[in-house]
């Protein structure tokens, strides 16, 4: 079996496989501008809530840390 010959074969199994993803995509339902801005302000919103609460949490414990471990 030579090269060319695995080539050719090859090619159609890559071309069935572009036109599988293309006939995929068409069946994706796509999300509306308004609910894709809406959904991205609420990602951003929980993000710096649940980084404001972190923040929180590591400055509690970092205080307690340092009350009992340095003794004044």
């Amino acid at each position: 079996m030579t090269s060319h010959s695995v080539a050719v074969k090859a090619a159609p199994n890559r071309f069935r496989f572009i036109t599988g993803i293309w006939s995929e995509l068409r069946k994706v339902v796509w999300l509306s501008r308004q609910e894709v801005m809406y959904l991205t302000l609420l990602v951003i919103i929980v993000t710096v809530a649940a980084g404001v609460v972190l923040y929180a949490f590591d400055l509690g414990f970092s205080s307690a840390v340092d009350r009992l471990l340095i003794v004044k």
